[in-house]
C-alpha cells in the first residue's frame, strides 16, 4: 500500500511557480510560507519537508534579478 505525501500537492505547486518566475524564491512567498505550514502540521509524515526549514517564516534574502534588471535599464 503507497501513501500519499501531504505535502506533495503544495511541493508540485511550488515547483511550477518557481519555474514560471525564472526562479525567484520571492515571487513564490505564499506558496513557500503554505509547504512551511504543510510542513509544521505533517513533517513526520511528508519526505518534501526534509529540507524545509520551519523554525520562522520564510523570507527571502535574494536580489529579483528581473527587478534588478527594469531599475538598471532606467
Amino acid at each position: 500500500m503507497t501513501t500519499i505525501d501531504p505535502c506533495k500537492k503544495i511541493a508540485c505547486k511550488l515547483q511550477t511557480c518557481l519555474k514560471d518566475n525564472v526562479f525567484q524564491p520571492s515571487r513564490c512567498q505564499d506558496v513557500l510560507e503554505e509547504i512551511r505550514k504543510c510542513c509544521l502540521k505533517h513533517s513526520s509524515k511528508s519526505t518534501v519537508c526534509d529540507g524545509i526549514d520551519t523554525s520562522k517564516p520564510y523570507q527571502h534574502n535574494t536580489v529579483d534579478f528581473l527587478l534588478f534588471q527594469q531599475k538598471a535599464l532606467k
